[in-house]
């Protein structure tokens, strides 16, 4: 069977050390490694975002005493990243709801 591995597409936000630790970023960069190779993952370290829209969730990193997100689309051939935020409260912040609709409408729209 012929597998393709999925491209990572950066539209906002990094995982660098700092702000990430190095223990962080290489955790992330392994969760984003299972995302390319076509698994799934589940909670505790990622969720479903519906009212986003379809196929997007949150990675979430514990780092500390700090926690992070970052906000990602499943597409056919992309992982699309659109954000990466400290975490500061218990629900999603409208205004991030907000960019994030709109980055993947940006992003869709280049596509076609």
């Amino acid at each position: 069977m012929y597998f393709k591995e999925k491209v990572i597409v950066w539209i906002h936000g990094s995982v660098r050390t700092p702000p990430f630790s190095a223990e962080a970023r290489k955790k992330t960069g392994l969760l984003l490694r299972v995302l390319q190779l076509g698994g799934l993952i589940s909670m505790p370290f990622s969720r479903p975002l519906p009212m986003i829209g379809r196929n997007c969730h949150e990675l979430r990193i514990n780092d500390g005493n700090v926690t992070w997100r970052i906000i990602y689309r499943i597409d056919t051939e992309v992982i699309l990243v659109v954000d990466v935020f400290k975490k500061k409260t218990e629900t999603l912040p409208t205004s991030v709801i907000k960019t994030c609709i709109a980055s993947f409408r940006w992003y869709d729209l280049q596509e076609d």
